[in-house]
């Protein structure tokens, strides 16, 4: 049988003199003062990433942008009509009465939008991975775009609040993100989010990319809405779908699901279980390539009005479209009625984003292996939530919906990459596509599908993390992991698992102080710790009111009755010494290494500091 080394180095014996030519320019950037700025393997710097090459992080740039790419041509914030006037009242069918006009602006609009998802995706990105040093890429949110179209502004503006006041309440709420993130509040808020929740998150965003991944429009369209059933298996070709968006008889019958499934799926994880470099990036061109030509049963460019108008931009190669209708579009007269109007966009934009963005950073920042143990952090979080406020407020004067960190970047990381390089090529690339937009927004739902799907197969893994032992954990980590995909929002899912945690455990509390501690539910032992006053500083609010800066496991925490789980970390050092299993069953009867071990996984989603853990000794 061959060894492992032999398979891992069998393309490099076969492209012997490029791959010699690719770790050259890894050897040489990696030890430049460019490669210890990133922190790249043999920088030198002391806390270099092991793993991180120059070429590598390149290639998970060019993956999470493949996986990103659809924004480009995607954004449905032009169904909105900005500033296109539309005569009411609409027909029948939610036509203007000047339609053709207004289909004339709206497609000027939708370019606009265009160059304006692409130019801020790029520069959000490239500032985000130099301050940051992240593999996550930021760009304005479909999610939002869409409760931005349909919920706040509406089709053709016929919502309860104008387009100018909806861009001018995101500028402002990029301006108070950036005061919570610089007093620390954003970071508490973060922090203060029970640890179960915050891993049920992560998976939950694997399962909702997954099905994404299997939707007609971002996937490969082998799953769609139904009457009878909220999903029902789909694979029939779009144009075959009912008025209700089901398949019929012709059910797994498309060839661009299969080409998807086949090529893009199948055909890169055999490449991935010999640890191809590029297979993702591979696997993408692959079925682009085969869905560009015309007339064929998988072309993305059909004999129809929407696919010839693809066509038409296709062929253009190369084109760039000046910004008409959509730059600094803001209404700065918030007298009269529009003030309740920006207060009711403000409030909106704020809870579903704040919640949606620092869900999915913090998700991201932990799939790549970012987030420390000793406080639940991740280094430079206070810059990456600052950066992340001003491209919010820097993308509404492009009219753009909020920016947010994007889960595809999960991808890039899945690729390899680990540093803030995979956002600065990705957003390169997305600069890039500014003047090769047809080339870039021709890349098909089909051939990112799978890519999708394989990601949040990584991202799920951590559901092992989760504190299934106490059902007081459990049921509301499973609660946010079903309704992020389930609600197709990040942002519902968690306010849905905090409100479950919150009454269930509430109720839980009142009955064992009203019954003096003689009532304690199964398995209360195993309940993980929280706290509203975690390990670290203070935010910067709290601070005024008290004269130490940092919270502590003891110093801020009264003590507790023996046995109680809500005690400190102290509780825990107890609870080993007295010889008690364990929530994965092990004893105290190991060496003192395993101990420590044991200790730290149990407590690692929690806020005691390391040097709790070697206390023990």
């Amino acid at each position: 049988m061959a060894s492992e080394t032999d398979k891992r180095t069998f393309l490099e014996r076969k492209f012997k003199g490029f791959f010699r030519l690719v770790k050259a320019i890894d050897e040489k950037v990696n030890t430049s003062t460019f490669g210890r700025v990133f922190r790249l393997r043999g920088s030198g710097h002391p806390e270099e990433i092991a793993d991180a090459n120059f070429s590598t992080e390149i290639r998970a740039g060019l993956t999470t942008f493949a996986t990103m790419g659809y924004i480009v041509a995607a954004s449905i914030l032009a169904d909105t009509g900005f500033g296109c006037q539309c005569l009411r009242p609409l027909d029948s069918l939610g036509n203007c009465q000047n339609n053709e006009e207004w289909k004339r602006c709206y497609n000027e609009v939708k370019l606009d939008l265009i160059t304006a998802t692409a130019a801020i995706a790029g520069m959000a990105s490239i500032l985000f991975g130099f301050l940051t040093n992240l593999p996550v890429c930021l760009a304005p949110g479909m999610g939002l775009n869409a409760y931005f179209t349909y919920q706040v502004v509406g089709i053709k503006g016929t919502g309860s609040v104008s387009y100018k006041v909806a861009l001018t309440a995101i500028f402002i709420e990029g301006w108070i993100f950036m005061f919570l993130a610089l007093t620390g509040l954003r970071h508490w808020l973060v922090k203060i989010i029970p640890g179960t929740i915050k891993t049920a998150s992560g998976v939950g965003i694997g399962l909702f990319l997954t099905l994404i991944g299997m939707s007609y429009s971002s996937g490969i369209g082998i799953v769609t809405g139904a009457i009878s059933t909220p999903l029902a298996i789909g694979g029939c070709p779009a144009e075959h779908l009912s008025a209700n968006g089901e398949c019929g008889t012709d059910v797994m019958s498309s060839p661009k699901t299969w080409l998807g499934i086949t090529c893009g799926g199948l055909f890169v994880a055999f490449l991935m279980a010999f640890r191809v470099k590029f297979a993702i990036v591979i696997g993408i061109a692959i079925v682009s390539f085969l869905s560009w030509p015309r007339n064929t049963a998988i072309t993305y460019f059909p004999d129809t009005a929407e696919g010839t108008e693809r066509w038409n931009f296709f062929k253009k190669i190369v084109a760039f479209h000046p910004i008409k209708h959509t730059m600094l579009q803001q209404e700065w007269d918030l007298s009269g009625a529009v003030g309740p109007e920006f207060a009711l966009a403000l409030f909106t934009f704020l809870y579903v984003d704040i919640i949606d963005c620092t869900a999915t950073l913090y998700s991201m920042a932990r799939f790549c292996g970012k987030v420390r143990k000793s406080d639940g952090d991740f280094p430079r979080s206070t810059l990456a939530y600052c950066t992340d406020a001003l491209c919010i407020s820097v993308g509404s004067l492009f009219g753009c919906s909020p920016v947010t960190a994007f889960i595809e970047s999960g991808a890039g990381i899945a690729e390899g990459g680990r540093t803030g390089l995979t956002a600065i090529s990705a957003g390169c690339f997305f600069l890039g596509s500014l003047f090769f937009a047809p080339i870039f927004a021709s890349v098909p739902p089909w051939a990112t599908g799978c890519t999708l799907i394989m990601v949040g197969c990584l991202m799920i893994r951590q559901v092992t993390k989760v504190n299934w032992a106490y059902i007081g954990d459990a049921i509301p980590s499973f609660v946010t992991l079903t309704f992020i995909p389930f609600s197709y929002s990040v942002a519902y899912g968690l306010i849905a698992g905090l409100f479950t945690y919150t009454v269930l455990n509430t109720m839980i509390w009142i009955v064992i102080k009203v019954s003096g501690e003689a009532i304690v539910p199964m398995e209360y032992d195993q309940k993980e710790y929280w706290t509203w006053m975690p390990v670290g500083k203070k935010p910067w609010i709290f601070r005024i009111f008290s004269t130490n800066r940092f919270w502590t496991a003891q110093g801020d925490t009264d003590s507790v009755k023996e046995g109680n789980r809500e005690s400190t970390g102290e509780f825990a050092l107890t609870e080993i010494r007295e010889g008690e299993t364990t929530s994965a069953g092990s004893s105290i009867n190991q060496e003192p290494s395993a101990v420590e071990s044991t200790v730290e996984e149990k407590y690692s989603s929690q806020t005691l500091p390391l040097d709790t853990f070697h206390r023990i000794h």
